[in-house]
């Protein structure tokens, strides 16, 4: 059954997606919020992966603002731009996440009851990375969300988390749309420079 802890966290979720495809720094403020109901919410449903990935989300909430504000948090040349990775920054994150999901999903396979305990590794592990993609600017991390979110959805109809699934479907459109505005913006910021 749906909790409104569950409707709060969703809400808050969409509100900081819709936030970071504008490029709003508010987006960190509803990631922030949204993350700490999940938490709970994960924890619950034994998803203990997903439940620590919250964990991370947390700092990088403080971390994203921090960074998307700048250095010095007052002039503005110093904020980031959006940004690219080559493809052997690709290739070693990828082989970070295929390492990790393997470690991590043997370890809850083994010692916990987890549920999915490979399935929600993988999608904690790229969350990690896309995270840190989104809060240095990076392009790509609207594909690595696509595949990120599409996976998430299956997990979350699994445990029965209905209402946090559709939130993910939602997150599914709203992915089309960041990757065309932040790319309109690479290529504006590209062409003048």
């Amino acid at each position: 059954m749906t909790s409104p802890l569950e409707i709060a966290a969703v809400i808050l979720a969409v509100l900081y997606l819709l936030l970071a495809v504008k490029v709003n720094i508010l987006c960190w403020v509803a990631a922030f919020f949204s993350t700490l109901l999940f938490l709970f919410l994960f924890w619950d449903a034994k998803l203990y992966m997903e439940s620590a990935l919250q964990l991370y989300y947390l700092a990088m909430a403080i971390y994203g603002w921090r960074q998307w504000r700048g250095r010095d948090n007052r002039d503005e040349t110093t904020a980031l731009v959006i940004s690219r990775w080559t493809p052997a920054q690709h290739l070693g994150a990828l082989g970070l996440i295929a390492l990790l999901t393997v470690a991590s999903g043997y370890a809850l396979s083994t010692f916990s009851d987890a549920q999915r305990p490979f399935v929600d590794s993988l999608t904690t592990w790229g969350g990690v990375v896309a995270t840190f993609m989104v809060a240095k600017k990076i392009l790509e991390n609207w594909l690595y969300w696509l595949v990120i979110d599409s996976l998430s959805v299956a997990l979350y109809l699994d445990r029965e988390l209905y209402v946090t699934a559709m939130l993910f479907v939602v997150y599914l459109v709203i992915i089309a749309f960041g990757w065309s505005a932040w790319l309109k913006t690479y290529r504006s910021s590209t062409a003048g420079a």
